[in-house]
């Protein structure tokens, strides 16, 4: 089996050869070993989109908006993950976002993880039939997702999620009164067992 270092080593030299600086590169490797990580189909469409770019390398994406679009044919998952992740914090406030006509926006799916880990919140990510939840970088969620993943999506639509208990203030308290058991007073038996008691001042 193919070891996780040899998957970022290797799609970090390929991504280079079809084109990517060296830095993306390296990005690109990273995002690819979290996808195989997670169990998602990274190395699949990361090689059909290289092969598909090896001609005519995609543009950059200028800046990111409350709905990004280009007069290209597609955008590219590559540099609109990079975008996305470079201004997440500022992306925030927008609470959600799209981009459409995205080639193989599985590719993007890595860059929003991270960006889910640098603001602290969970992000879903929708396109086509497939959902994506985005936890911290910990994990992906994934529903209804094919092996392979589309070649293209109409929409990819991203929201900012708000930290909520998946639990009742109700039961928390009872959970917090059982941990109460747990708890001892102090004693005066206590207060001389206590860190630094007992030690002789030689001076």
């Amino acid at each position: 089996m193919i070891t996780f270092s040899e998957i970022e080593t290797t799609t970090k030299r390929a991504s280079k050869a079809a084109g990517f600086s060296w830095g993306v590169a390296e990005e690109i490797g990273k995002s690819i070993r979290s996808l195989e990580l997670f169990g998602l189909p990274g190395i699949i469409n990361l090689n059909k989109y290289l092969k598909k770019i090896k001609i005519k390398h995609p543009k950059k994406i200028a800046k990111i908006e409350k709905k990004n679009k280009t007069r290209d044919k597609e955008l590219c998952p590559i540099y609109s993950g990079v975008a996305f992740l470079d201004r997440c914090l500022e992306l925030e406030k927008l609470k959600s976002l799209k981009f459409y006509k995205v080639s193989y926006p599985l590719l993007m799916l890595p860059f929003i993880s991270r960006a889910s880990e640098m603001i602290s919140k969970k992000i879903l990510v929708q396109f086509d039939k497939s959902s994506f939840l985005l936890n911290f970088d910990k994990s992906i969620f994934s529903k209804d997702i094919e092996k392979q993943a589309p070649s293209i999506a109409k929409v990819v639509n991203i929201e900012f999620l708000e930290n909520k208990n998946s639990f009742s203030e109700q039961d928390w308290k009872e959970l917090y009164k059982l941990s109460e058991e747990t708890f001892v007073e102090e004693s005066d038996s206590l207060k001389k067992s206590a860190a630094g008691a007992g030690l002789t001042d030689n001076d």
